[in-house]
Protein backbone atom coordinates (compact mmCIF):
# COMPACT_ATOMS: atom_id res chain seq x y z
CA UNK A 1 0.00 0.00 0.00
CA UNK A 2 1.17 3.33 -1.18
CA UNK A 3 1.40 6.23 1.59
CA UNK A 4 1.37 9.68 1.45
CA UNK A 5 4.02 11.53 1.22
CA UNK A 6 2.14 14.55 3.97
CA UNK A 7 0.78 12.07 7.08
CA UNK A 8 -3.11 13.11 7.46
CA UNK A 9 -3.85 14.97 10.56
CA UNK A 10 -6.46 13.87 12.80
CA UNK A 11 -9.06 16.41 13.60
CA UNK A 12 -9.56 14.84 17.41
CA UNK A 13 -5.82 14.50 18.19
CA UNK A 14 -4.69 17.60 20.60
CA UNK A 15 -1.78 19.50 18.97
CA UNK A 16 -2.95 19.59 15.65
CA UNK A 17 -6.11 21.03 15.48
CA UNK A 18 -7.11 23.83 17.55
CA UNK A 19 -10.52 22.17 19.20
CA UNK A 20 -13.79 24.16 18.91
CA UNK A 21 -13.80 25.21 22.32
CA UNK A 22 -10.28 26.95 22.57
CA UNK A 23 -11.87 28.83 19.50
CA UNK A 24 -14.97 29.82 20.90
CA UNK A 25 -12.31 30.93 24.30
CA UNK A 26 -10.69 33.65 21.67
CA UNK A 27 -13.59 34.67 20.12
CA UNK A 28 -14.80 36.01 23.60
CA UNK A 29 -11.61 37.47 24.14
CA UNK A 30 -11.40 39.28 21.42
CA UNK A 31 -15.50 40.36 21.36
CA UNK A 32 -14.50 41.69 24.98
CA UNK A 33 -11.32 43.88 23.72
CA UNK A 34 -13.43 45.06 21.24
CA UNK A 35 -16.13 46.39 23.89
CA UNK A 36 -13.74 47.66 25.89
CA UNK A 37 -12.04 49.16 23.37
CA UNK A 38 -15.36 50.96 21.96
CA UNK A 39 -16.29 51.70 25.59
CA UNK A 40 -13.32 53.24 26.31
CA UNK A 41 -13.61 55.33 23.29
CA UNK A 42 -16.83 56.47 24.15
CA UNK A 43 -16.27 57.59 27.81
CA UNK A 44 -16.43 61.39 28.50
CA UNK A 45 -13.27 63.33 28.89
CA UNK A 46 -13.33 63.97 33.37
CA UNK A 47 -11.04 66.01 35.10
CA UNK A 48 -10.07 65.18 38.98
CA UNK A 49 -8.53 67.13 41.72
CA UNK A 50 -5.47 67.04 39.98
CA UNK A 51 -6.50 69.50 37.76
CA UNK A 52 -7.36 72.51 40.22
CA UNK A 53 -5.13 75.29 40.86
CA UNK A 54 -6.63 75.72 44.17
CA UNK A 55 -3.81 76.23 47.01
CA UNK A 56 -6.67 73.95 49.07
CA UNK A 57 -7.00 70.87 46.29
CA UNK A 58 -7.03 67.16 47.79
CA UNK A 59 -7.30 68.65 51.47
CA UNK A 60 -9.90 67.85 53.51
CA UNK A 61 -11.48 71.08 53.13
CA UNK A 62 -11.90 70.99 49.79
CA UNK A 63 -12.79 67.08 49.94
CA UNK A 64 -15.73 68.39 52.04
CA UNK A 65 -16.79 71.27 49.71
CA UNK A 66 -16.78 68.51 46.44
CA UNK A 67 -18.87 66.18 48.46
CA UNK A 68 -21.31 68.58 49.17
CA UNK A 69 -20.82 70.12 45.58
CA UNK A 70 -21.41 66.93 44.18
CA UNK A 71 -25.08 66.96 45.36
CA UNK A 72 -25.81 69.57 43.32
CA UNK A 73 -24.53 68.45 40.04
CA UNK A 74 -27.26 67.82 37.10
CA UNK A 75 -28.42 64.23 36.75
CA UNK A 76 -30.39 63.19 33.78
CA UNK A 77 -33.75 62.22 33.82
CA UNK A 78 -35.48 58.51 32.26
CA UNK A 79 -38.21 60.16 30.91
CA UNK A 80 -41.08 56.97 30.67
CA UNK A 81 -41.88 57.26 26.62
CA UNK A 82 -38.69 58.84 26.04
CA UNK A 83 -39.06 56.15 23.24
CA UNK A 84 -41.79 57.60 21.63
CA UNK A 85 -41.04 60.52 19.37
CA UNK A 86 -43.42 63.59 20.88
CA UNK A 87 -45.26 66.35 18.54
CA UNK A 88 -42.80 69.71 17.03
CA UNK A 89 -43.42 72.17 19.58
CA UNK A 90 -42.05 75.45 21.05
CA UNK A 91 -41.08 76.75 23.89
CA UNK A 92 -41.90 80.85 25.25
CA UNK A 93 -40.36 82.21 27.41
CA UNK A 94 -42.52 82.21 30.85
CA UNK A 95 -43.62 84.69 33.59
CA UNK A 96 -41.90 85.11 37.11
CA UNK A 97 -44.82 85.93 39.08
CA UNK A 98 -42.53 85.79 42.30
CA UNK A 99 -41.83 89.42 44.14
CA UNK A 100 -38.90 88.15 45.48
CA UNK A 101 -36.05 90.31 44.24
CA UNK A 102 -32.91 87.96 44.79
CA UNK A 103 -35.15 85.34 42.82
CA UNK A 104 -35.85 88.06 40.05
CA UNK A 105 -32.51 89.26 39.78
CA UNK A 106 -30.75 86.52 39.05
CA UNK A 107 -33.48 84.74 36.69
CA UNK A 108 -35.42 86.08 33.76
CA UNK A 109 -37.95 84.24 31.72
CA UNK A 110 -35.50 82.87 28.97
CA UNK A 111 -33.24 81.18 31.60
CA UNK A 112 -36.43 78.65 32.57
CA UNK A 113 -37.13 78.49 28.78
CA UNK A 114 -33.66 77.27 28.14
CA UNK A 115 -33.32 74.65 30.63
CA UNK A 116 -37.23 73.75 28.91
CA UNK A 117 -35.93 73.29 25.81
CA UNK A 118 -32.49 70.90 26.57
CA UNK A 119 -35.13 68.77 28.80
CA UNK A 120 -37.79 68.46 26.07
CA UNK A 121 -35.18 67.79 23.41
CA UNK A 122 -33.98 64.54 25.70
CA UNK A 123 -37.77 63.64 26.57
CA UNK A 124 -37.74 63.23 22.29
CA UNK A 125 -40.33 66.47 21.61
CA UNK A 126 -39.35 67.88 18.51
CA UNK A 127 -38.52 71.33 19.91
CA UNK A 128 -38.03 74.10 17.63
CA UNK A 129 -35.83 75.66 19.36
CA UNK A 130 -35.95 79.94 19.70
CA UNK A 131 -32.89 80.95 18.94
CA UNK A 132 -34.02 79.59 15.67
CA UNK A 133 -37.06 81.45 15.21
CA UNK A 134 -35.92 84.75 14.90
CA UNK A 135 -38.47 87.73 14.38
CA UNK A 136 -40.85 85.13 14.64
CA UNK A 137 -40.78 84.88 17.97
CA UNK A 138 -41.62 88.26 18.92
CA UNK A 139 -45.01 87.65 16.52
CA UNK A 140 -45.93 84.18 17.96
CA UNK A 141 -45.58 85.30 21.82
CA UNK A 142 -47.90 88.65 20.94
CA UNK A 143 -50.62 86.32 19.14
CA UNK A 144 -50.57 83.80 22.53
CA UNK A 145 -50.27 86.24 25.02
CA UNK A 146 -53.10 87.92 23.22
CA UNK A 147 -55.30 85.35 22.92
CA UNK A 148 -55.80 85.70 18.96
CA UNK A 149 -56.43 82.51 17.58
CA UNK A 150 -56.58 84.06 14.24
CA UNK A 151 -53.09 85.59 14.67
CA UNK A 152 -51.78 82.96 15.63
CA UNK A 153 -52.98 80.44 12.56
CA UNK A 154 -51.92 83.33 10.64
CA UNK A 155 -47.80 82.87 12.52
CA UNK A 156 -47.88 79.10 12.57
CA UNK A 157 -48.50 79.03 8.28
CA UNK A 158 -45.12 80.22 8.29
CA UNK A 159 -41.92 77.69 7.10
CA UNK A 160 -41.40 75.35 10.05
CA UNK A 161 -44.33 76.24 12.20
CA UNK A 162 -46.61 74.33 10.14
CA UNK A 163 -46.66 71.37 11.91
CA UNK A 164 -46.33 72.58 15.29
CA UNK A 165 -48.93 71.23 17.84
CA UNK A 166 -47.84 73.15 21.02
CA UNK A 167 -46.59 76.13 22.67
CA UNK A 168 -45.25 75.34 25.87
CA UNK A 169 -44.95 77.69 28.75
CA UNK A 170 -43.34 77.75 32.26
CA UNK A 171 -43.75 79.90 35.14
CA UNK A 172 -42.79 80.78 38.18
CA UNK A 173 -45.45 81.15 40.84
CA UNK A 174 -43.73 81.05 43.95
CA UNK A 175 -40.02 81.67 45.16
CA UNK A 176 -40.19 82.40 49.17
CA UNK A 177 -38.21 81.84 51.99
CA UNK A 178 -40.68 79.81 54.28
CA UNK A 179 -38.35 78.88 57.35
CA UNK A 180 -35.19 79.71 58.80
CA UNK A 181 -33.29 78.11 62.41
CA UNK A 182 -29.98 78.93 64.73
CA UNK A 183 -28.57 77.08 66.83
CA UNK A 184 -25.34 78.31 68.66
CA UNK A 185 -23.21 77.67 72.02
CA UNK A 186 -20.94 79.88 73.35
CA UNK A 187 -18.48 78.35 76.43
CA UNK A 188 -18.28 81.67 78.62
CA UNK A 189 -20.92 80.51 81.14
CA UNK A 190 -19.09 77.30 81.30
CA UNK A 191 -15.40 78.92 81.49
CA UNK A 192 -17.19 80.82 84.66
CA UNK A 193 -18.58 78.25 86.24
CA UNK A 194 -15.54 76.32 86.35
CA UNK A 195 -13.63 79.16 87.38
CA UNK A 196 -16.19 79.25 90.35
CA UNK A 197 -16.49 75.58 91.47
CA UNK A 198 -12.33 74.92 90.47
CA UNK A 199 -11.47 77.03 93.47
CA UNK A 200 -8.40 78.44 91.16
CA UNK A 201 -6.83 75.45 90.96
CA UNK A 202 -4.61 74.77 87.58
CA UNK A 203 -6.30 72.54 85.84
CA UNK A 204 -9.58 74.53 86.54
CA UNK A 205 -7.84 77.45 84.87
CA UNK A 206 -6.83 75.32 82.30
CA UNK A 207 -10.24 73.83 81.79
CA UNK A 208 -12.20 76.74 82.00
CA UNK A 209 -9.77 78.64 79.27
CA UNK A 210 -10.41 75.51 77.07
CA UNK A 211 -14.26 76.12 77.56
CA UNK A 212 -14.79 79.71 77.31
CA UNK A 213 -12.65 79.04 73.87
CA UNK A 214 -15.99 76.90 72.62
CA UNK A 215 -17.76 78.52 69.77
CA UNK A 216 -20.34 77.07 67.50
CA UNK A 217 -23.39 78.23 65.62
CA UNK A 218 -25.73 77.00 62.52
CA UNK A 219 -28.20 78.78 60.76
CA UNK A 220 -30.73 77.20 57.78
CA UNK A 221 -33.01 78.35 55.76
CA UNK A 222 -35.94 76.97 53.48
CA UNK A 223 -37.03 77.91 50.64
CA UNK A 224 -40.52 76.59 48.61
CA UNK A 225 -40.38 77.37 44.91
CA UNK A 226 -43.35 76.34 42.55
CA UNK A 227 -43.20 76.33 39.02
CA UNK A 228 -46.36 75.82 36.46
CA UNK A 229 -46.41 74.64 33.15
CA UNK A 230 -49.22 75.45 30.26
CA UNK A 231 -49.75 73.59 27.00
CA UNK A 232 -51.45 75.29 24.43
CA UNK A 233 -53.16 74.21 21.33
CA UNK A 234 -50.64 75.92 18.56
CA UNK A 235 -54.06 76.85 16.46
CA UNK A 236 -56.55 77.63 18.59
CA UNK A 237 -54.40 79.90 21.29
CA UNK A 238 -56.32 77.66 23.83
CA UNK A 239 -55.02 75.66 26.96
CA UNK A 240 -54.51 71.74 26.83
CA UNK A 241 -53.12 71.15 29.53
CA UNK A 242 -51.57 72.78 32.82
CA UNK A 243 -49.79 71.34 35.63
CA UNK A 244 -47.88 72.64 39.07
CA UNK A 245 -44.88 71.33 41.49
CA UNK A 246 -42.99 72.58 43.58
CA UNK A 247 -39.65 71.40 45.80
CA UNK A 248 -37.83 72.66 48.91
CA UNK A 249 -34.35 74.51 48.87
CA UNK A 250 -32.17 74.73 51.96
CA UNK A 251 -29.10 77.02 52.58
CA UNK A 252 -27.14 76.43 55.42
CA UNK A 253 -24.11 77.57 57.28
CA UNK A 254 -22.32 75.75 60.59
CA UNK A 255 -19.05 77.03 62.42
CA UNK A 256 -17.13 75.57 65.16
CA UNK A 257 -13.81 77.20 66.93
CA UNK A 258 -12.74 75.54 69.70
CA UNK A 259 -9.18 76.21 71.81
CA UNK A 260 -7.89 78.28 68.31
CA UNK A 261 -8.97 75.77 65.71
CA UNK A 262 -11.94 76.81 63.85
CA UNK A 263 -14.26 74.89 60.76
CA UNK A 264 -16.72 76.32 58.78
CA UNK A 265 -18.82 75.37 56.13
CA UNK A 266 -21.85 76.73 53.90
CA UNK A 267 -23.67 75.70 50.83
CA UNK A 268 -26.82 74.64 49.46
CA UNK A 269 -28.84 73.70 45.95
CA UNK A 270 -28.56 76.50 44.39
CA UNK A 271 -31.26 78.72 42.43
CA UNK A 272 -30.14 77.28 38.93
CA UNK A 273 -30.62 73.39 40.10
CA UNK A 274 -33.64 73.88 41.95
CA UNK A 275 -35.41 75.73 38.52
CA UNK A 276 -33.80 72.56 36.82
CA UNK A 277 -35.36 69.85 38.52
CA UNK A 278 -38.53 72.34 38.39
CA UNK A 279 -38.51 71.90 34.88
CA UNK A 280 -37.21 67.63 34.91
CA UNK A 281 -40.43 67.07 36.96
CA UNK A 282 -42.60 69.37 35.05
CA UNK A 283 -41.24 67.75 31.47
CA UNK A 284 -41.37 64.18 33.10
CA UNK A 285 -44.89 65.02 33.59
CA UNK A 286 -45.91 66.41 30.18
CA UNK A 287 -43.91 63.26 28.55
CA UNK A 288 -46.21 60.85 30.84
CA UNK A 289 -49.56 62.28 30.68
CA UNK A 290 -49.56 63.94 27.48
CA UNK A 291 -47.10 62.56 24.53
Amino acid sequence: MLRSPHPVMNPTRKGNVMSGKAMAQIGIAILALCIDSVSWSQSPPTWGAGSSPSPTAGGSASQDANAAADRGMYTDVTYTNAAKPGPQLVVLPGEIKSDNAGFIQKFGPNNIADYAELELSKANFKVLERADLGPLLNEIQLAYGAGDPDEARKVMQRGKLKTTKWIVKFDILKAEQVAAAKKGFNGGVASSLIGIFGNGSQASNAAGAVAGSVDTASSAGVWVIGMRYKLLDATTTEQVAQGYTEEKMEVGAKATSVAGISAGAKGGVSLDTMVQRLVQKSVWDIDNKYK
